[in-house]
């Protein structure tokens, strides 16, 4: 497969190979991790079918493109190794599913996200991933609410009572709404910096999913497993 094949094709090949191997939310060295190679190597020869026109790393990346971008090409080549669809599982090995909560809120979901131009999937992954739609959460860091806003983004935002889901969801999905508009478009990006602050991300130079993941492995294993979890999350949920 690599006679004759550019160098920086490899290397693509390679990255995308090394994100699909990690477990999406570190659930530990389970069978499903076994034998990648192979089915690697199938998912992604079904990617590139069609492509041939393409050559190098423009093939590379037209495959990405094709699943959103790198960082969901590895999502789908997860979701193909393990025969997962959903491609995250929770602690216990189990396939992760949609939270039956999520219908409660659905009215303020579809709202907000007609409102901003966010898919709604997408809000409904990361209120999963944030507070597994408890509007009472509270974190560590004194994050609150069903989408886990600190008190000066909600002050920022206008939301006066961050525990209220329908202010809540309303802020957090007009954040999520600037940082998608402020890295044009790039989801993986936008989540990233939902989780670990737009000034982390712009330090590391990081300005669109092909450079998210290249420098994947420089954000905290937090941000790492969060991206992961929420796109791979946003599947179940209907994209």
């Amino acid at each position: 497969m690599t006679m004759g094949m550019d160098p920086r094709t490899v290397a693509e090949l390679w990255k995308l190979q090394m994100l699909s191997r990690v477990d999406w939310i570190g659930a530990g060295n389970t069978a499903s991790n076994r034998d990648s190679g192979g089915d690697f190597v199938s998912m992604l020869r079904t990617l590139l079918a069609g492509a041939t026109a393409a050559s190098g790393t423009d093939a590379v990346r037209l495959a990405a493109d094709r699943t959103g971008s790198y960082l969901q090409a590895a999502a789908a080549a997860s979701a193909y190794r393990t025969g997962n669809p959903n491609g995250v599982r929770t602690a216990d090995g189990k396939p992760a599913k949609p939270s039956p909560n999520a219908a409660r809120y659905e009215p303020y979901i579809s709202a907000a996200g007609s409102r901003y131009g966010v898919d709604a999937g997408l809000i409904k992954a990361v209120i999963h991933a944030e507070s597994s739609f408890n509007p009472q959460a509270v974190s560590r860091a004194g994050a609150k609410g069903l989408m886990q806003l600190m008190d000066g983004t909600a002050r920022g935002l206008g939301v006066t009572d961050p525990f209220d889901p329908l202010q809540n969801i309303d802020g957090g999905t007009r954040y999520l709404a600037g940082l998608l508009e402020k890295y044009n478009g790039n989801t993986g990006v936008a989540l990233a910096a939902y989780n670990a602050g737009p000034g982390r991300i712009d330090r590391l130079g990081i300005s669109d999913d092909a450079e998210l993941t290249e420098k994947f492995d420089l954000l905290p294993k937090e941000t790492q497993s969060y991206v992961r979890k929420v796109l791979a999350l946003r599947q179940s949920y209907g994209v």
